[in-house]
């Protein structure tokens, strides 16, 4: 082949290399946009709340992953459905996915509530979530969710809590007594706890316990945390804000989803709306920090709130109610359902939190010794 026509065949590979990514380029948003799958996942949390927030979060993240391939659209509480109806939502197809607690879905099957407020054997949330990812915990959810009630829904756990105060009341809660005949908001395995305890319970959506705490329905509440009570205006109706409680020890958010919709999606976009509830997870623990930290200042600095640890009596008390809350729901045998599946999670959590639990206990250095050391007044 000569040099001439070697160089003017070099030149004609180069112009239909240059044409074909030309055109590949051309046809990239069409081929995009046609691929584009969009899924309606509605939070269970008012717009205001810095848990919508979170939830906002997890989507960014998995659109941003999915490359234009999947688009999430957050709506708030209520866009939809009411907070309690989102998991009959998805279930039908009626919405693409949801952020909540598993608590919620309580009236369902009480053994839900393992999953969320769990008794407070371990000892954090993220121990907790390292039981569902490495310790059995995923495979009894789905076998709650598929098997048990035979929903058309698969989820996925993720944002340990840190331990939820006893709640806002008009006057501290200072004896064990006090609590009997108390009409309280909670939700999950803490309203068996509560009411063992002697308290009438009542169950409400985050957007609707803070007027029913000022109209005087309930005589206190819980809801989660200090930047959520705040934004939700619980410093405006009640001063006494209790705290470090056995009530509601661990909790996390569940991402759910519509199975058929969810296994409908290519793997690599599963995987993207699976490793983004994980991510997501450990970025909303590092939030949380300084969030929370600064509401709690901010309540009791300038608002005129009063935070106050729960006494041991009223902790030891709690502790007592847990045993007997576990031994009637591990013994309810009116259908296979609940007992046994309820006794079947217990038994493995149980079996974690017993190594688990042993090892940070064993591990840990004293943090109050530390903190004491290098911040207390001098």
């Amino acid at each position: 082949m000569s040099e001439k026509n070697g160089a003017g065949r070099r030149g004609l590979l180069r112009a239909a290399a240059v044409g074909a990514t030309g055109a590949a380029v051309l046809a990239a948003p069409s081929v995009s946009r046609a691929q584009t799958v969009t899924l309606r996942f509605q939070s269970t949390w008012p717009q205001r709340d810095i848990f919508h927030e979170f939830a906002q979060d997890y989507v960014e993240r998995v659109n941003r992953m999915a490359g234009g391939r999947l688009r999430v659209e957050l709506l708030a509480a209520g866009a939809v459905v009411g907070a309690f109806q989102v998991l009959d939502a998805v279930h039908a197809g009626t919405l693409d996915g949801g952020h909540g607690v598993v608590a919620y879905w309580y009236g369902k099957n009480k053994a839900f509530s393992l999953f969320g407020t769990a008794p407070p054997w371990f000892g954090d949330a993220n121990q907790m979530l390292g039981w569902f990812y490495h310790g059995g915990g995923e495979a009894l959810y789905r076998e709650l969710l598929q098997d048990v009630l035979k929903v058309n829904v698969v989820g996925f756990l993720s944002g340990p809590m840190p331990t939820q105060p006893f709640g806002w009341f008009k006057q501290p809660i200072e004896r064990a007594e006090q609590i009997r005949g108390l009409k309280y908001r909670t939700v999950g395995l803490a309203a068996e706890l509560m009411a063992e305890m002697g308290a009438a319970v009542v169950s409400l959506p985050g957007g609707e316990i803070v007027p029913a705490l000022e109209r005087g329905v309930i005589d206190g509440a819980e809801f989660n945390n200090p930047s959520s009570d705040r934004v939700l205006g619980f410093p405006d109706v009640a001063k006494a804000y209790m705290i470090q409680s056995y009530h509601q020890r661990v909790e996390s958010f569940e991402m759910l989803f519509n199975k058929s919709k969810y296994e409908s999606l290519p793997a690599e976009i599963q995987a993207i709306i699976r490793h983004g509830a994980e991510a997501a997870s450990a970025d909303m623990s590092w939030k949380l920090q300084d969030r929370y930290s600064k509401d709690l200042l901010e309540m009791t600095q300038r608002q005129g709130v009063q935070a106050r640890p729960l006494p041991r009596p009223i902790l030891e008390a709690q502790l007592a109610a847990w045993n007997k809350v576990i031994e009637r729901l591990e013994g309810d045998n009116s259908n296979p359902n609940n007992g046994p599946f309820f006794k079947k999670v217990c038994d493995s959590q149980r079996e974690w939190c017993r190594r688990v639990g042993n090892f940070f206990l064993r591990y840990e250095a004293s943090q109050v010794a530390a903190y004491n050391h290098f911040f207390a007044a001098r």
